[in-house]
């Protein structure tokens, strides 16, 4: 497999304290080409960042979850901001909407969210979106929002990414019309996943990402394990299966469609410089 990019993992979690080394090993040895880092608070975003910074074809991104909306402060803002500016972060993300958990109240969810995307739009950066039992609010949010940075956007360049998409293809379709791509994660592998597999096959292939959301959101064959970015492979592989294409295709071109969003090139994979204290 020539270039295989997992556009979301959390390698920077506790999950991998004892072997993260190893798991990096492994993701090249797989033939992934590049791993994104996705942030969720400014602790967590800087945990993501060192180890970006630590590997040619790691890239971090930087953003406030909804689950931790409550504990947001001008302190945590600032330090996301003085991160943000690193070229090796791609984009303001995980940040959003949780209505289905509430472990913040809502008004501190929408409030974090719109100083995230406001941020996001200062830097130009795109966004990588949680959206759960919240999906009109989440999108009238987006729309708003598109609708300001839209101007001064690159043509080219989706504004971000609905991460681990649960919607239906009527939903996936808006979000597309409004210049979103849409990420499908290892819950496709699972039964019952027809209305996902209607999302895979109702999009055009350009509009799709992959992602293993790791540690979470493991494929079928490999639960209960935790999940890790080889694992991608069985996602890529449900996807192809469900569109009737090859591997080969469904693996480059969503790829490409996550390079172009966080505006990577992939330097070629192998274990190079992973720092052990991380």
């Amino acid at each position: 497999m020539n270039m295989l990019i997992d556009s979301h993992c959390h390698l920077q979690f506790p999950q991998f304290q004892d072997d993260r080394i190893q798991v990096l090993e492994r993701a090249w040895q797989a033939g992934l080409s590049a791993l994104v880092l996705v942030g969720t608070d400014a602790d967590c975003s800087q945990r993501a960042l060192a180890l970006a910074e630590s590997h040619p074809n790691l890239f971090a991104t930087v953003g406030w979850h909804p689950h931790q909306a409550a504990q947001f402060d001008d302190q945590g803002r600032l330090a996301l901001r003085r991160l943000a500016e690193s070229p090796k972060v791609v984009a303001v993300g995980e940040i959003g909407l949780d209505f289905y958990r509430r472990l913040s109240p809502s008004e501190d969810q929408q409030a974090v969210f719109q100083q995230m995307l406001d941020m996001a739009g200062e830097l130009s950066l795109p966004v990588v979106i949680h959206s759960r039992a919240a999906e009109e609010d989440t999108f009238a949010i987006l729309s708003a929002w598109a609708a300001q940075v839209r101007a001064q956007w690159p043509q080219e360049r989706p504004l971000g990414v609905v991460h681990c998409f649960s919607g239906d293809l009527a939903l996936a379709l808006r979000y597309v019309q409004l210049g979103f791509l849409i990420s499908i994660a290892g819950s496709v592998t699972y039964p019952n996943s027809d209305r996902l597999a209607s999302v895979v096959a109702g999009l055009p292939l350009e509009r799709l990402l992959v992602e293993t959301d790791a540690p979470y959101l493991t494929p079928q064959s490999r639960r209960p394990q935790r999940n890790e970015p080889p694992f991608l492979i069985e996602t890529v592989g449900r996807i192809a299966e469900i569109r009737a294409q090859t591997v080969r295709e469904v693996a480059g071109q969503t790829s490409a469609n996550a390079a172009a969003l966080y505006g990577i090139q992939a330097s070629g994979s192998g274990p190079a410089e992973e720092k052990e204290a991380l």
